[in-house]
């Protein structure tokens, strides 16, 4: 078994649901938007962002501000809320030095999930990153697993893991790919998705299971 590790970013390295209700606050006091703006973007942007969101915006409550300015702002907000806890780094940097190839997996714009990728420092940690928006193609089609693969200089092939909070997208496409899994429990479990390898509480456990493998 290859020691090839992809991790999906939102909701198992790092917290999206709390770095996005505090960036739509933070851009709506900002703009100086109404509280009904703020509901419409808390229900329009609940599970991704992207820059046609924002043009939605602007025509439905007929804004000046241009959409391109407003989501800008909106991936600066979201970058600088985010965060990746200390141990969840540490864990990524024990997995590089035990020889693991690292890579990320997400679905969403390009240009927000790199802008995470840098402020919390985790870009700095992995091999490669295949984003949904880089092919229009998004989890769990596996050629989005295969771009991942490639652009951490490994081949899908000979095997590796996944590991992420979506059973479909993660487990389900980890295991369309030829990956073994690991879920992170908290999202409903579809009676047609295959059981993960494992399942645990937390991305650092899933780590320690990475790490058991080496040894």
């Amino acid at each position: 078994m290859a020691r090839l590790a992809l991790f999906d970013l939102d909701g198992t390295l790092t917290d999206r649901r709390s770095a996005f209700g505090d960036a739509v606050n933070r851009l709506c006091r900002m703009c100086g938007f109404a509280p009904e703006i703020e509901r419409w973007l808390l229900t329009e942007l609940a599970d991704r962002a992207a820059p046609g969101d924002f043009a939605r915006l602007r025509d439905t409550f007929n804004l000046a501000v241009p959409a391109p300015r407003l989501w800008l702002e909106y991936v600066n907000l979201m970058a600088a809320a985010v965060t990746c806890r200390p141990e969840v780094l540490q864990g990524l940097a024990d997995l590089r030095a035990a020889a693991w190839t690292l890579g990320i997996i997400t679905n969403g714009a390009s240009d927000i999930q790199r802008a995470k990728l840098a402020t919390t420092g985790i870009g700095e940690l992995v091999d490669g990153v295949a984003v949904s928006g880089d092919l229009e193609i998004r989890k769990p089609d596996p050629r989005l697993f295969e771009l991942a693969a490639v652009r951490c200089g490994a081949n899908l092939a000979d095997g590796g893991w996944m590991i992420g909070d979506n059973p479909a997208g993660d487990i389900g496409g980890g295991h369309r790919a030829g990956l073994r899994t690991i879920w992170l429990r908290g999202r409903p479990w579809p009676d047609d998705i295959r059981t993960a390898h494992h399942v645990v509480d937390d991305v650092t456990d899933a780590i320690t299971i990475l790490l058991s493998e080496t040894e």
